[in-house]
């Protein structure tokens, strides 16, 4: 990752954003993807730039770690979805290097960019989460699991909790950037899809959720963790969420495909502009071919038009017979994951759900939508776009004793942001239930 980018970029922006007010922000809070992290030595300096969890360092860890603790053990202690990209399975291909060897602190990307702005280290609760070294129970690392994996407890910085100070950003830091005074820093749910959780427009507890962007986060907000065996089983995350909640989800795919063929299509010279293939798919005939997007040839980057076509093929689905319809596949067999995840999870949280919210990048299309709507049998409510941002800024006015509790905030959110309901249309829901078929993954109905 170029973090320094990243950082600058921030930067620029605040500074931005002061001069066009005449005054600095109140405060800043920070979200952004989980699992990746940098390493800092004893003087607060980073020792390189941060892998990216696509990195295929992490290759055989999982096996590695079951090997040394037992296939359940980790899942049963953490309640976190076992994935290669979890930063327990990275740290495994780190702990040789030297960089781990003078590492002084582990933070996580939107904790570490805090420290830059700060200088103050912590590790905020939802966002440590998903390191899979996390006790479920009891909120704190699990000791047991990292001494056994041969990891380091010392590199782990205080807990900080959402909504509580990290710091004020550092003088030099603002007079260098051209930010006015000194911030507030504000420790937000920093995992990106807490903050976007948190933004969901939902007038009851009841509802499940898709956060649609580069990956889709399908799941439910419940009280108290499930690491029964059949969550175990179906792989499905407990997540710390705001004031302990829990958010129980699968990672499925999402855009993270059509990004890697709209890679391919540059670099073949044929690009066309995002919205224009999607518009193009729209007009195809839905659910005419799929695929298993849980196979994992999909998940490091390649050059996926490709790839989709082998998978096609090798499923005996009709091989998509151009742009628009090998896009139109991928959404479709997107959706067809999440209606299976959805399934998967209200029963295995015993919950009756009447109304899926799409959150995020993918509710800015209608198709996204409508297919979730498709596959899970239920209505949709799509939007807000821009899920995350709206949860980190709940945070910092909870912070701020501007609003109070959940439910406050997914009022002002329901009373701030245009949604659109959408009912399953019955022929494309036949449709993907005869698609689920073929591939030998069904839905449920």
């Amino acid at each position: 990752w170029d973090l320094l980018g990243i950082y600058s970029g921030m930067l620029d922006g605040l500074a931005r954003l002061s001069r066009e007010h005449g005054r600095p922000p109140t405060s800043i809070g920070i979200d952004g993807w989980a699992v990746d992290y940098g390493l800092l030595d004893s003087g607060g300096r980073l020792l390189g730039p941060p892998y990216h969890y696509r990195d295929s360092r992490t290759a055989g860890k999982v096996e590695h770690a079951e090997r040394l603790l037992g296939p359940e053990t980790l899942y049963d202690v953490t309640g976190i979805q076992v994935m290669a990209i979890n930063t327990v399975f990275q740290l495994l291909a780190e702990r040789e290097t030297a960089a781990y060897a003078a590492a002084s602190r582990l933070l996580l990307l939107p904790d570490l960019v805090a420290f830059l702005l700060t200088g103050e280290a912590r590790l905020e609760r939802t966002n440590a989460a998903t390191t899979q070294l996390v006790d479920v129970r009891t909120g704190q690392f699990a000791r047991d699991i990292v001494d056994r994996l041969g990891l380091r407890a010392d590199l782990f910085a205080p807990f900080v909790e959402p909504g509580q100070h990290v710091g004020t950003v550092l003088p030099e830091v603002a007079a260098h950037a051209g930010i006015p005074g000194r911030p507030d820093v504000v420790a937000v749910a920093s995992h990106d899809t807490a903050s976007a959780v948190l933004a969901v427009p939902a007038a009851t507890d009841d509802f499940a959720y898709v956060v649609s962007g580069t990956w889709s986060l399908v799941g439910l907000e419940l009280e108290s963790p499930r690491t029964d065996g059949a969550s175990r089983a179906a792989n499905f995350s407990n997540e710390v969420g705001l004031d302990g909640t829990v958010r129980f989800l699968k990672n499925v795919m999402g855009h993270w495909m059509l990004q890697e063929c709209e890679r391919a299509w540059r670099r073949a010279g044929h690009a066309r502009a995002t919205a224009v293939l999607v518009d193009a798919a729209r007009a195809c005939t839905p659910f005419a071919c799929v695929v298993d997007t849980s196979d994992e040839r999909f998940v490091s980057p390649g050059d996926m038009p490709d790839l989709v076509r082998r998978a096609c093929a090798e499923l005996g689905e009709p091989l998509p017979e151009d742009d628009a319809a090998l896009v139109r596949c991928i959404f479709d067999s997107i959706a067809l994951a999440i209606g299976r995840a959805l399934d998967e999870g209200a029963r295995l949280a015993g919950r009756q759900v009447e109304t899926v919210h799409v959150v995020g990048g993918g509710a800015a299309s209608a198709l996204v939508p409508e297919l979730v709507a498709a596959t899970t049998g239920r209505d949709v409510v799509a939007g807000p776009v821009e899920a995350s941002a709206i949860g980190n800024l709940l945070v910092q006015l909870r912070a701020a004793r501007a609003v109070s509790s959940r439910a406050e905030m997914r009022e002002l959110v329901r009373r701030s942001f245009v949604t659109t309901r959408m009912r399953p249309d019955p022929v494309l829901r036949r449709a993907a239930l005869g698609a689920a078929r073929r591939i030998g993954r069904p839905l449920g109905g």
